[in-house]
């Protein structure tokens, strides 16, 4: 398909959508009351929900993503090999993608429209407690495309009895994203010869140092733990230097995250300094109004604390001390006095996300558009045309093109 014909379908997609408003509200309510009533925890109630104003956001992504340059076929590298035969590296779509996430039903939108503007065929298989929010979403995204392409571009996974099958189909299915906890991507992992990009889990930290600004420090403590406690960026570990138990700083920061709300739990040194609940584990992500704090001795013992994860921030006013950060802390987003919840693909300017990978290979970080594809290279002799009298390029593979090479 053109690059026009793909935006004139996301722009479809993005007004049915806003059309089809109170009918997704009231299909989302329903799947949030059952919810509710079965027990779930809030966290997962949290992400379940549309909230207001939501649909009205994921049309806007949409309408971003489909004025976006067109990702397809992009020229990235040209080279001569040898007079008048150049290889050209080119963006190309990955395929087709399966893609398991679980609660958020604002993840398949958002999915959706990324795999239509890269090009690539999508299966989506969403969590059981938003069945009716993805029906009614995957009813309305099929509605705006063309007949002659066909509902199938994007299908829906119905049972998760189906999943183990279509892992098999590494003949078909070209890379699975699985949206979830680190049980999940482990599970899914362990059951597939597919490419798999994942994250562990969101175990998100903000480091405050010694010399941090300490109203700084508690406008991103607050919104990084805050803003929204269910999304995978947000902070799960607050790391301080050790001078700021003596200077009060580290008592004031506990005190804002109790006004909010906020139940604290201490490593091993803070639940002895200040009498907190020990924590069970540095790796929980409570993915609620709750949070570990660890006091450590400088940047070098934070540094050693996180190591490698999600996204990590530190808050200080030493430039030499944040470069050590950024450079050290081998993460998939690393800010410094910024929140750990800008870590995320539409503030990034990616219009939407597929979510955040914590992989080294392929894509890191927020996955928008151009996590999706992949590169081919093709071949081509600038062949020397008697009859036009002019130059033309020919494309060719490469053992025509390595017989031709004599060609003048």
């Amino acid at each position: 398909m053109s690059s026009q014909e793909r935006s004139k379908i996301l722009l479809n997609i993005a007004d049915a959508l806003e059309a089809s408003e109170k009918l997704i509200i009231a299909e989302n309510e329903a799947d949030i009351a059952e919810a509710q009533q079965a027990g779930y925890e809030k966290s997962l109630v949290s992400r379940l929900a549309l909230k207001p104003g939501k649909v009205s956001s994921l049309a806007k992504s949409i309408r971003i993503l489909a004025d976006m340059e067109e990702p397809t076929g992009q020229v990235l590298k040209r080279t001569e090999l040898s007079q008048g035969f150049i290889l050209e590296k080119m963006s190309s779509p990955l395929g087709v993608l399966l893609i398991i996430f679980e609660s958020r039903p604002d993840a398949l939108v958002q999915i959706a429209a990324l795999a239509i503007r890269s090009g690539n065929g999508l299966l989506l298989k969403g969590g059981k407690e938003a069945k009716r929010s993805n029906a009614i979403l995957h009813k309305v995204i099929t509605s705006a495309i063309p007949e002659n392409v066909g509902e199938g571009l994007v299908g829906l996974v119905a049972s998760r009895e189906d999943i183990p099958e279509l892992l098999k189909l590494d003949d078909v299915i070209d890379l699975v994203i699985p949206r979830g906890g680190n049980k999940l991507v482990s599970q899914i992992k362990a059951s597939t010869k597919i490419p798999v990009l994942g994250h562990s889990d969101g175990i998100c930290h903000v480091y405050v140092d010694k010399s941090a600004d300490m109203v700084k420090a508690k406008q991103i403590v607050l919104d990084s733990k805050t803003d929204y406690p269910a999304a995978c960026n947000a902070m799960e570990t607050l790391l301080v230097h050790t001078e700021l138990v003596n200077t009060g700083g580290l008592n004031e920061l506990i005190v804002e995250l109790q006004i909010k709300g906020v139940t604290i739990y201490g490593g091993s040194r803070a639940s002895s300094l200040l009498n907190l609940p020990e924590a069970s584990s540095f790796h929980h992500e409570y993915s609620s109004l709750a949070c570990t704090i660890e006091v450590v001795d400088d940047v070098y013992a934070a540094i050693d604390h996180i190591h490698h994860g999600h996204t990590d921030c530190i808050i200080t006013e030493d430039h030499d001390i944040a470069e050590m950060f950024l450079h050290q802390v081998d993460s998939a987003a690393v800010f410094h006095n910024a929140s750990t919840r800008f870590c995320d693909g539409f503030r990034f300017g990616l219009g939407a996300e597929v979510g955040i990978s914590t992989s080294r290979i392929h894509a890191r970080g927020p996955v928008g558009v151009e996590g999706l594809l992949t590169t081919r290279c093709v071949d081509g002799v600038e062949a020397w045309s008697c009859k036009q009298n002019q130059f033309c390029t020919v494309e060719l593979r490469r053992d025509d093109a390595m017989r031709l090479s004599g060609f003048a």
